[in-house]
């Protein structure tokens, strides 16, 4: 199947009801299993390729070029995005290999030139029929707009969208980005609130943190992106753990990878389930 538009795919769900799971590749397994989890289910899927696992290839072109291929060969709504994307030229080569999706990050830039630039990378994306996430200005703390205790303003949020044309919009509402623990306490009051007034959909970062329950009252509050990456590293990690302990004179290195993709797999189609399920 061709890729889909994020923009559409929001839609959609946002009018029913549902949330829907993005989820980051790192290797070529989690291709497999993040479109293998949305085959299995009949749920779209979003792909996501950040700035830091191109640093970790060194380039974008052969994972992004990798999962192509493996959305493109399956009949699962894919939508391949480049997440957290803070270099322009990123943004422009990833619209050139065939992204449908782009969220560029100018959350470290101050608030004047990140509105001018989202709104410069918006109009280019959209001739080429790429949807745009963004987020608001960085406050602090090391993971900024997403820090603890950050949160973000609902009349803030729907101007930042109306002035820059973005398609989904990230915001604070009590997640925090690579949290090991589901411990996060979502203010869904403020959820409700920034949806009412929000011409866009919008979009949960460092949902790891966020148990089942509230990731739930959160959509049926008003989110419909849900980003999930650390969990999925851990169901990964832990996966290869127990095999390579299980069987610890093993070299093929598919039989534990194997088992790391078996174990993304299974719990993506479990999350996508439960944030369709709202």
């Amino acid at each position: 199947m061709t890729l889909v538009n994020l923009a559409d795919v929001l839609a959609d769900a946002a009018g029913e009801g549902r949330g829907v799971g993005a989820f980051n590749v790192i290797q070529l397994e989690h291709a497999e299993a993040l479109v293998a989890a949305a085959e299995e289910t009949g749920l779209p899927v979003v792909l996501q390729i950040s700035e830091n696992a191109v640093r970790y290839h060194g380039a974008l072109a052969p994972v992004a070029l990798a999962t192509m291929a493996v959305a493109n060969r399956s009949s699962a709504r894919c939508v391949l995005h480049l997440d957290h994307a803070e270099s322009e030229s990123l943004v422009d080569e990833a619209v050139a290999l065939g992204f449908t999706s782009v969220m560029f990050d100018g959350s470290k830039l101050d608030d004047a030139t990140n509105r001018e630039t989202t709104r410069a990378v918006v109009e280019r994306c959209h001739e080429f029929g790429v949807s745009v996430e963004a987020e608001l200005g960085e406050i602090g703390g090391k993971d900024g707009v997403h820090a603890p205790g950050v949160r973000t303003d609902p009349t803030d949020a729907a101007a930042f969208a109306h002035e820059t044309g973005v398609d989904a919009l990230a915001v604070a509402v009590g997640s925090s980005h690579a949290m090991t623990s589901r411990t996060a306490t979502l203010d869904l009051d403020l959820i409700a609130r920034i949806r009412a007034v929000s011409p866009v959909p919008l979009v949960l970062h460092g949902s790891s943190g966020v148990d089942d329950d509230s990731l739930v009252a959160a959509v049926r509050n008003g989110m419909t992106k849900v980003n999930i990456a650390t969990h999925l590293n851990a169901a990964f990690t832990g996966a290869v753990r127990d095999f390579l302990a299980d069987d610890p004179t093993v070299v093929d290195t598919r039989k534990y990878l194997g088992a790391g993709r078996a174990a993304v797999q299974a719990e993506t189609a479990r999350l996508l389930r439960l944030l369709a399920a709202t």
